[in-house]
Protein backbone atom coordinates (compact mmCIF):
# COMPACT_ATOMS: atom_id res chain seq x y z
CA UNK A 1 0.00 0.00 0.00
CA UNK A 2 1.63 3.08 -1.22
CA UNK A 3 1.61 6.17 1.43
CA UNK A 4 -0.99 8.12 -0.14
CA UNK A 5 -3.33 5.45 0.29
CA UNK A 6 -2.14 4.99 3.96
CA UNK A 7 -2.91 8.48 4.37
CA UNK A 8 -6.18 8.38 3.05
CA UNK A 9 -7.05 5.13 5.00
CA UNK A 10 -5.55 6.77 7.96
CA UNK A 11 -8.01 9.81 7.41
CA UNK A 12 -10.84 8.07 6.57
CA UNK A 13 -10.89 6.41 9.72
CA UNK A 14 -10.19 9.49 12.56
CA UNK A 15 -12.42 11.99 10.58
CA UNK A 16 -16.01 11.57 10.61
CA UNK A 17 -18.05 13.90 8.67
CA UNK A 18 -17.16 17.63 8.94
CA UNK A 19 -21.03 17.62 11.08
CA UNK A 20 -20.37 14.70 13.67
CA UNK A 21 -16.94 16.53 14.15
CA UNK A 22 -18.61 20.14 14.65
CA UNK A 23 -20.88 18.31 16.90
CA UNK A 24 -17.60 16.31 19.04
CA UNK A 25 -16.00 19.71 19.16
CA UNK A 26 -19.36 21.17 20.52
CA UNK A 27 -19.29 18.47 23.21
CA UNK A 28 -15.46 18.91 23.92
CA UNK A 29 -16.56 22.88 24.15
CA UNK A 30 -18.73 22.42 26.56
CA UNK A 31 -16.67 20.26 28.67
CA UNK A 32 -13.91 22.00 28.82
CA UNK A 33 -16.17 25.30 29.94
CA UNK A 34 -17.41 23.42 32.59
CA UNK A 35 -14.54 22.51 33.81
CA UNK A 36 -11.94 24.97 33.73
CA UNK A 37 -13.93 28.32 33.54
CA UNK A 38 -15.05 30.10 36.45
CA UNK A 39 -18.62 29.27 37.48
CA UNK A 40 -20.70 32.89 37.31
CA UNK A 41 -23.62 31.82 39.45
CA UNK A 42 -24.64 29.36 41.66
CA UNK A 43 -27.41 27.79 40.46
CA UNK A 44 -26.92 25.06 37.61
CA UNK A 45 -23.84 26.15 35.91
CA UNK A 46 -25.13 23.29 33.05
CA UNK A 47 -28.06 25.15 31.69
CA UNK A 48 -25.99 28.26 32.27
CA UNK A 49 -23.23 27.03 29.14
CA UNK A 50 -26.27 25.43 27.12
CA UNK A 51 -27.65 29.19 27.25
CA UNK A 52 -24.10 30.50 26.04
CA UNK A 53 -24.27 27.74 23.16
CA UNK A 54 -27.55 29.64 22.15
CA UNK A 55 -26.43 33.19 22.24
CA UNK A 56 -24.03 32.02 19.99
CA UNK A 57 -25.71 29.57 17.49
CA UNK A 58 -28.68 32.36 16.86
CA UNK A 59 -25.93 35.22 17.01
CA UNK A 60 -27.03 37.79 14.23
CA UNK A 61 -24.04 39.35 13.03
CA UNK A 62 -22.84 35.51 12.75
CA UNK A 63 -26.05 34.29 11.16
CA UNK A 64 -25.38 37.48 8.68
CA UNK A 65 -21.37 36.34 8.24
CA UNK A 66 -23.16 32.57 7.27
CA UNK A 67 -25.34 34.07 4.86
CA UNK A 68 -22.63 35.72 3.09
CA UNK A 69 -20.64 32.99 3.02
CA UNK A 70 -23.05 30.78 1.09
CA UNK A 71 -23.85 33.67 -1.15
CA UNK A 72 -20.09 33.63 -1.89
CA UNK A 73 -19.86 29.88 -2.91
CA UNK A 74 -23.16 29.81 -4.67
CA UNK A 75 -22.43 32.44 -6.98
CA UNK A 76 -19.01 31.80 -7.48
CA UNK A 77 -20.24 28.46 -8.15
CA UNK A 78 -22.96 29.63 -10.69
CA UNK A 79 -20.54 32.15 -12.58
CA UNK A 80 -18.25 29.14 -13.05
CA UNK A 81 -20.78 27.29 -15.34
CA UNK A 82 -21.70 29.99 -17.64
CA UNK A 83 -20.75 29.86 -21.20
CA UNK A 84 -18.34 32.43 -20.89
CA UNK A 85 -15.94 30.60 -18.64
CA UNK A 86 -16.41 27.10 -20.58
CA UNK A 87 -15.11 29.00 -23.87
CA UNK A 88 -12.45 30.58 -22.07
CA UNK A 89 -11.44 26.53 -20.82
CA UNK A 90 -12.29 25.41 -23.76
CA UNK A 91 -9.64 27.90 -25.27
CA UNK A 92 -7.07 27.45 -22.67
CA UNK A 93 -7.29 23.58 -22.89
CA UNK A 94 -5.81 23.65 -26.89
CA UNK A 95 -2.39 24.71 -24.73
CA UNK A 96 -2.59 21.43 -22.71
CA UNK A 97 -0.63 19.37 -25.15
CA UNK A 98 0.64 16.85 -22.49
CA UNK A 99 1.00 17.01 -18.61
CA UNK A 100 3.14 18.89 -17.52
CA UNK A 101 1.64 21.51 -19.53
CA UNK A 102 -1.48 21.10 -18.74
CA UNK A 103 -0.73 20.60 -14.59
CA UNK A 104 1.31 24.20 -15.01
CA UNK A 105 -1.53 25.67 -16.57
CA UNK A 106 -4.32 24.74 -14.84
CA UNK A 107 -2.46 24.99 -11.92
CA UNK A 108 -1.61 28.93 -12.35
CA UNK A 109 -5.20 29.72 -14.11
CA UNK A 110 -7.04 27.82 -11.12
CA UNK A 111 -4.88 30.14 -8.41
CA UNK A 112 -5.77 33.33 -10.16
CA UNK A 113 -9.00 32.72 -10.64
CA UNK A 114 -9.01 31.66 -6.84
CA UNK A 115 -7.41 34.65 -5.82
CA UNK A 116 -10.57 36.77 -6.87
CA UNK A 117 -13.30 34.53 -5.74
CA UNK A 118 -12.91 30.83 -3.99
CA UNK A 119 -15.90 29.73 -5.02
CA UNK A 120 -15.26 30.42 -8.65
CA UNK A 121 -11.63 28.92 -8.35
CA UNK A 122 -12.85 26.02 -6.85
CA UNK A 123 -15.58 24.84 -9.52
CA UNK A 124 -13.47 26.49 -12.42
CA UNK A 125 -10.22 24.30 -11.52
CA UNK A 126 -12.56 21.14 -11.59
CA UNK A 127 -14.25 22.17 -15.08
CA UNK A 128 -10.60 22.99 -16.78
CA UNK A 129 -9.27 19.31 -15.21
CA UNK A 130 -11.96 17.72 -16.65
CA UNK A 131 -11.94 19.12 -19.83
CA UNK A 132 -8.47 18.24 -20.09
CA UNK A 133 -9.11 15.02 -19.34
CA UNK A 134 -12.32 15.03 -22.16
CA UNK A 135 -9.58 15.92 -24.57
CA UNK A 136 -7.07 13.62 -23.92
CA UNK A 137 -9.27 10.86 -24.15
CA UNK A 138 -11.03 11.77 -26.97
CA UNK A 139 -7.86 12.21 -28.59
CA UNK A 140 -6.46 8.77 -27.34
CA UNK A 141 -3.61 11.04 -25.63
CA UNK A 142 -1.69 9.45 -22.33
CA UNK A 143 -1.77 12.20 -19.37
CA UNK A 144 -1.77 11.72 -15.50
CA UNK A 145 -5.34 12.63 -14.74
CA UNK A 146 -4.53 12.59 -10.61
CA UNK A 147 -2.02 15.10 -11.11
CA UNK A 148 -4.25 17.57 -13.21
CA UNK A 149 -6.99 17.02 -10.76
CA UNK A 150 -4.59 17.92 -7.75
CA UNK A 151 -3.97 21.19 -10.12
CA UNK A 152 -7.38 22.44 -10.51
CA UNK A 153 -7.55 21.81 -6.63
CA UNK A 154 -4.90 24.16 -6.52
CA UNK A 155 -6.69 27.43 -5.71
CA UNK A 156 -7.69 26.28 -2.24
CA UNK A 157 -4.29 27.15 -1.41
CA UNK A 158 -4.51 30.96 -1.79
CA UNK A 159 -8.40 31.68 -1.69
CA UNK A 160 -8.27 33.18 2.39
CA UNK A 161 -5.38 35.08 1.01
CA UNK A 162 -7.59 36.25 -1.58
CA UNK A 163 -10.45 38.93 -2.17
CA UNK A 164 -13.32 36.95 -1.20
CA UNK A 165 -11.33 35.19 2.13
CA UNK A 166 -13.47 34.42 4.61
CA UNK A 167 -11.86 36.95 7.73
CA UNK A 168 -10.14 39.58 5.64
CA UNK A 169 -13.10 40.45 4.46
CA UNK A 170 -15.59 40.34 6.95
CA UNK A 171 -13.16 42.65 9.53
CA UNK A 172 -13.01 45.11 6.06
CA UNK A 173 -17.07 45.34 7.36
CA UNK A 174 -18.89 47.57 9.50
CA UNK A 175 -20.85 45.64 12.18
CA UNK A 176 -18.27 42.69 11.77
CA UNK A 177 -18.78 40.64 15.23
CA UNK A 178 -14.81 41.51 16.52
CA UNK A 179 -15.44 45.43 15.69
CA UNK A 180 -15.19 46.37 19.12
CA UNK A 181 -12.03 45.12 19.49
CA UNK A 182 -9.77 45.42 16.69
CA UNK A 183 -12.33 47.86 14.72
CA UNK A 184 -13.02 48.04 10.64
CA UNK A 185 -9.37 47.00 8.49
CA UNK A 186 -9.81 47.60 5.25
CA UNK A 187 -8.43 45.16 2.31
CA UNK A 188 -5.51 47.46 1.82
CA UNK A 189 -4.09 46.63 4.96
CA UNK A 190 -4.29 42.78 4.65
CA UNK A 191 -5.14 41.23 0.93
CA UNK A 192 -3.17 44.20 -0.73
CA UNK A 193 -0.51 44.24 2.03
CA UNK A 194 3.11 44.03 0.82
CA UNK A 195 3.69 40.83 2.97
CA UNK A 196 0.35 39.22 1.03
CA UNK A 197 1.09 40.33 -2.56
CA UNK A 198 4.44 39.58 -2.61
CA UNK A 199 3.17 35.64 -1.14
CA UNK A 200 0.88 35.63 -2.96
CA UNK A 201 2.90 36.13 -6.40
CA UNK A 202 5.42 33.64 -5.19
CA UNK A 203 2.39 31.11 -4.95
CA UNK A 204 1.26 31.97 -8.53
CA UNK A 205 5.11 31.36 -10.13
CA UNK A 206 6.87 28.37 -8.11
CA UNK A 207 3.45 26.16 -7.73
CA UNK A 208 3.04 26.01 -11.60
CA UNK A 209 6.35 25.18 -11.93
CA UNK A 210 6.60 22.93 -9.21
CA UNK A 211 3.59 20.69 -11.04
CA UNK A 212 5.13 21.12 -14.55
CA UNK A 213 8.46 19.60 -12.77
CA UNK A 214 6.45 16.85 -11.56
CA UNK A 215 4.10 16.35 -14.58
CA UNK A 216 7.34 15.67 -16.28
CA UNK A 217 8.52 12.85 -14.50
CA UNK A 218 5.51 11.43 -13.75
CA UNK A 219 3.55 8.15 -15.68
CA UNK A 220 0.85 8.95 -17.80
CA UNK A 221 -2.12 6.75 -19.08
CA UNK A 222 -5.33 6.95 -21.28
CA UNK A 223 -8.16 7.64 -18.83
CA UNK A 224 -11.52 6.82 -18.98
CA UNK A 225 -13.91 8.98 -18.11
CA UNK A 226 -18.01 9.42 -18.76
CA UNK A 227 -19.27 11.57 -21.50
CA UNK A 228 -21.50 15.02 -19.59
CA UNK A 229 -24.75 14.52 -19.87
CA UNK A 230 -26.51 16.74 -23.02
CA UNK A 231 -29.22 19.10 -22.55
CA UNK A 232 -32.59 18.28 -22.90
CA UNK A 233 -34.46 21.56 -24.22
CA UNK A 234 -38.36 22.18 -23.94
CA UNK A 235 -40.64 24.06 -25.57
CA UNK A 236 -41.42 27.66 -24.10
CA UNK A 237 -44.72 28.75 -23.60
CA UNK A 238 -46.58 31.56 -22.07
CA UNK A 239 -45.12 33.76 -19.11
CA UNK A 240 -42.21 31.14 -19.33
CA UNK A 241 -40.93 33.62 -22.09
CA UNK A 242 -40.19 36.10 -18.94
CA UNK A 243 -37.46 33.46 -17.77
CA UNK A 244 -35.84 33.14 -21.46
CA UNK A 245 -35.95 36.81 -21.89
CA UNK A 246 -31.95 38.11 -22.73
CA UNK A 247 -33.52 41.90 -22.59
CA UNK A 248 -34.99 41.50 -18.87
CA UNK A 249 -31.54 39.54 -17.69
CA UNK A 250 -29.57 42.49 -19.49
CA UNK A 251 -31.38 45.24 -18.11
CA UNK A 252 -31.30 43.67 -14.47
CA UNK A 253 -27.91 42.47 -14.39
CA UNK A 254 -26.98 45.59 -16.22
CA UNK A 255 -28.79 48.18 -13.38
CA UNK A 256 -26.59 45.86 -10.81
CA UNK A 257 -23.41 46.21 -12.13
CA UNK A 258 -23.90 49.95 -12.96
CA UNK A 259 -24.57 50.61 -9.17
CA UNK A 260 -21.06 48.63 -8.66
CA UNK A 261 -19.43 50.63 -10.61
CA UNK A 262 -20.75 53.61 -9.23
CA UNK A 263 -20.28 52.12 -5.35
CA UNK A 264 -16.60 51.64 -6.16
CA UNK A 265 -15.46 54.28 -8.81
CA UNK A 266 -18.01 57.24 -8.62
CA UNK A 267 -18.85 58.01 -5.30
CA UNK A 268 -15.60 57.91 -3.38
CA UNK A 269 -13.78 60.93 -2.93
CA UNK A 270 -10.56 59.27 -3.52
CA UNK A 271 -9.17 55.80 -4.29
CA UNK A 272 -9.76 53.57 -1.58
CA UNK A 273 -10.36 49.84 -1.14
CA UNK A 274 -12.84 49.89 1.66
CA UNK A 275 -15.98 49.14 -0.97
CA UNK A 276 -14.82 45.57 -0.76
CA UNK A 277 -16.88 44.03 1.63
CA UNK A 278 -18.84 40.51 1.38
CA UNK A 279 -22.00 42.63 0.42
CA UNK A 280 -20.02 44.43 -2.69
CA UNK A 281 -18.28 40.81 -3.90
CA UNK A 282 -21.97 39.10 -3.48
CA UNK A 283 -23.55 41.87 -5.12
CA UNK A 284 -21.36 42.35 -8.02
CA UNK A 285 -21.32 38.19 -8.34
CA UNK A 286 -25.05 38.21 -8.49
CA UNK A 287 -24.93 40.93 -11.38
CA UNK A 288 -22.07 39.22 -13.75
CA UNK A 289 -23.81 35.90 -12.89
CA UNK A 290 -27.56 36.91 -14.68
CA UNK A 291 -25.80 38.71 -16.96
CA UNK A 292 -23.31 36.25 -18.32
CA UNK A 293 -26.30 33.08 -18.14
CA UNK A 294 -27.95 35.66 -19.97
CA UNK A 295 -31.48 34.25 -18.87
CA UNK A 296 -33.06 33.69 -15.62
CA UNK A 297 -33.84 30.22 -16.34
CA UNK A 298 -30.17 28.86 -16.77
CA UNK A 299 -28.80 31.42 -13.95
CA UNK A 300 -31.66 29.89 -12.04
CA UNK A 301 -30.80 26.41 -13.15
CA UNK A 302 -26.80 27.12 -12.15
CA UNK A 303 -27.92 28.33 -8.64
CA UNK A 304 -30.15 24.60 -8.18
CA UNK A 305 -26.57 22.55 -8.80
CA UNK A 306 -24.63 24.88 -6.95
CA UNK A 307 -26.75 25.31 -3.98
CA UNK A 308 -25.77 21.68 -2.78
CA UNK A 309 -21.90 22.59 -1.68
CA UNK A 310 -23.40 25.01 0.59
CA UNK A 311 -25.04 22.88 2.56
CA UNK A 312 -22.06 22.26 4.93
CA UNK A 313 -22.06 26.25 5.55
CA UNK A 314 -25.75 26.05 6.15
CA UNK A 315 -25.77 23.68 8.82
CA UNK A 316 -22.40 23.51 10.07
CA UNK A 317 -21.73 27.55 10.53
CA UNK A 318 -24.36 27.79 13.64
CA UNK A 319 -22.73 25.18 15.38
CA UNK A 320 -19.39 26.92 15.36
CA UNK A 321 -21.18 29.84 16.02
CA UNK A 322 -22.59 28.30 19.51
CA UNK A 323 -18.84 26.77 19.78
CA UNK A 324 -17.26 30.64 19.33
CA UNK A 325 -20.74 31.49 22.35
CA UNK A 326 -19.99 29.00 24.88
CA UNK A 327 -15.56 30.56 24.47
CA UNK A 328 -16.77 34.08 24.67
CA UNK A 329 -19.03 34.03 27.68
CA UNK A 330 -17.41 31.95 29.54
CA UNK A 331 -14.13 33.17 29.83
CA UNK A 332 -11.94 30.55 27.53
CA UNK A 333 -10.95 32.95 24.83
CA UNK A 334 -8.67 34.87 27.64
CA UNK A 335 -7.35 31.55 28.87
CA UNK A 336 -6.49 30.07 25.81
CA UNK A 337 -5.59 33.06 24.77
CA UNK A 338 -3.27 33.10 27.96
CA UNK A 339 -1.62 30.00 26.71
CA UNK A 340 -0.84 31.29 23.79
CA UNK A 341 0.95 34.14 24.98
CA UNK A 342 3.53 32.04 27.66
CA UNK A 343 4.56 30.05 24.00
CA UNK A 344 5.02 33.23 21.86
CA UNK A 345 7.12 36.05 21.22
CA UNK A 346 6.67 38.79 19.01
CA UNK A 347 8.63 37.43 16.05
CA UNK A 348 7.12 33.78 16.54
CA UNK A 349 3.41 34.53 17.27
CA UNK A 350 2.38 34.64 13.32
CA UNK A 351 4.23 31.33 12.85
CA UNK A 352 2.73 30.02 15.86
CA UNK A 353 -0.63 31.17 14.23
CA UNK A 354 -0.26 29.86 11.31
CA UNK A 355 0.72 26.36 12.30
CA UNK A 356 -2.57 26.66 14.69
CA UNK A 357 -4.67 27.32 12.26
CA UNK A 358 -3.63 24.78 9.59
CA UNK A 359 -4.27 22.19 12.75
CA UNK A 360 -7.61 23.69 13.54
CA UNK A 361 -8.57 23.76 9.47
CA UNK A 362 -8.51 19.48 9.87
CA UNK A 363 -11.53 19.46 12.10
CA UNK A 364 -12.99 22.69 11.17
CA UNK A 365 -12.64 22.60 7.43
CA UNK A 366 -14.18 26.17 6.50
CA UNK A 367 -12.37 29.47 6.43
CA UNK A 368 -15.57 31.28 7.39
CA UNK A 369 -15.98 28.65 10.91
CA UNK A 370 -12.92 28.86 11.51
CA UNK A 371 -12.89 32.73 11.57
CA UNK A 372 -15.49 32.30 13.82
CA UNK A 373 -14.06 30.08 16.64
CA UNK A 374 -10.29 30.99 16.23
CA UNK A 375 -10.49 34.81 15.39
CA UNK A 376 -11.14 36.08 18.78
CA UNK A 377 -8.04 33.73 20.57
CA UNK A 378 -5.95 35.63 18.10
CA UNK A 379 -7.00 38.57 17.94
CA UNK A 380 -6.52 38.42 22.38
CA UNK A 381 -3.50 37.13 22.01
CA UNK A 382 -2.51 39.54 19.00
CA UNK A 383 -3.55 42.36 21.11
CA UNK A 384 -1.96 41.55 24.27
CA UNK A 385 1.67 40.56 22.31
CA UNK A 386 1.54 43.60 20.74
CA UNK A 387 1.51 42.22 17.51
CA UNK A 388 -0.51 43.62 13.94
CA UNK A 389 -3.83 42.63 13.98
CA UNK A 390 -4.12 42.57 10.20
CA UNK A 391 -0.53 40.36 9.86
CA UNK A 392 -1.80 37.89 12.29
CA UNK A 393 -5.23 37.63 10.81
CA UNK A 394 -3.24 36.68 7.48
CA UNK A 395 -1.24 33.91 9.38
CA UNK A 396 -4.47 32.59 10.22
CA UNK A 397 -5.54 32.48 6.68
CA UNK A 398 -2.81 30.80 5.46
CA UNK A 399 -2.95 28.46 8.14
CA UNK A 400 -6.74 27.54 7.06
CA UNK A 401 -5.88 27.29 3.62
CA UNK A 402 -2.61 25.49 3.51
CA UNK A 403 -4.05 22.12 4.81
CA UNK A 404 -6.98 22.63 2.53
CA UNK A 405 -4.33 20.35 0.43
CA UNK A 406 -4.67 17.79 3.70
CA UNK A 407 -8.49 17.46 4.28
CA UNK A 408 -10.37 16.60 1.71
CA UNK A 409 -13.84 18.26 2.24
CA UNK A 410 -13.98 21.05 -0.31
CA UNK A 411 -12.35 18.55 -2.82
CA UNK A 412 -15.79 16.92 -2.80
CA UNK A 413 -17.01 19.15 -5.59
CA UNK A 414 -13.91 18.75 -7.89
CA UNK A 415 -14.09 14.95 -7.02
CA UNK A 416 -17.56 14.65 -8.25
CA UNK A 417 -16.55 16.59 -11.39
CA UNK A 418 -13.85 15.03 -12.24
CA UNK A 419 -14.61 11.25 -11.74
CA UNK A 420 -11.17 11.04 -9.33
CA UNK A 421 -10.99 9.62 -5.72
CA UNK A 422 -9.12 11.46 -3.04
CA UNK A 423 -6.53 9.60 -2.40
CA UNK A 424 -5.12 10.06 -6.44
CA UNK A 425 -4.67 13.50 -5.78
CA UNK A 426 -3.48 13.10 -2.59
CA UNK A 427 0.44 12.72 -3.53
CA UNK A 428 0.43 15.58 -5.67
CA UNK A 429 -1.71 17.94 -2.95
CA UNK A 430 0.95 17.37 -0.18
CA UNK A 431 4.03 18.35 -2.47
CA UNK A 432 1.65 21.58 -2.73
CA UNK A 433 1.23 21.58 0.91
CA UNK A 434 4.54 21.37 2.13
CA UNK A 435 6.17 23.65 -0.99
CA UNK A 436 2.85 26.33 0.29
CA UNK A 437 4.31 25.75 4.04
CA UNK A 438 7.43 26.86 3.12
CA UNK A 439 6.33 29.89 1.47
CA UNK A 440 3.96 31.33 4.21
CA UNK A 441 6.38 30.58 7.15
CA UNK A 442 9.05 32.32 4.54
CA UNK A 443 6.90 35.36 4.38
CA UNK A 444 5.66 35.83 7.57
CA UNK A 445 9.23 35.71 9.34
CA UNK A 446 10.71 38.30 6.37
CA UNK A 447 8.11 41.07 6.76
Amino acid sequence: MSFSDKLGKTLKNILPAPFTIAVLLSFLTFFLAYFISDKTTEGSYFFEILSYWEKGLWDNQLMVFAMQMMLMLVLGHSLALTETFKKLIKKATLFCNNTSKAAAIVTFSTLIVSFFNWGLGLIFGAIFARKVGEKKKKNKIKINYPLIGAAGYSGLMIWHGGISGSAPIKIAEKGHFLEEKIGVISQAETIFSTMNIFISITLIIILPVIMYLIGKRSKSTIININEEDQIIHKEITGAEKLDHSHLLAYLFGGIILTYCFYKAIILPDYISLKFITPNFINLSLLGLCIILHRKFFNFLTSINEAIKGASGILIQFPLYFGIMGIMKHAGMIEIISDLFIRISTEQTFPVFTFLSAGIVNIFVPSGGGQWAIQGPIIVESALKIGVSIPKSIMSLAYGDQITNMLQPFWALPLLGITGLKAKEILPYTLILMIIGSVIFISGLLLF
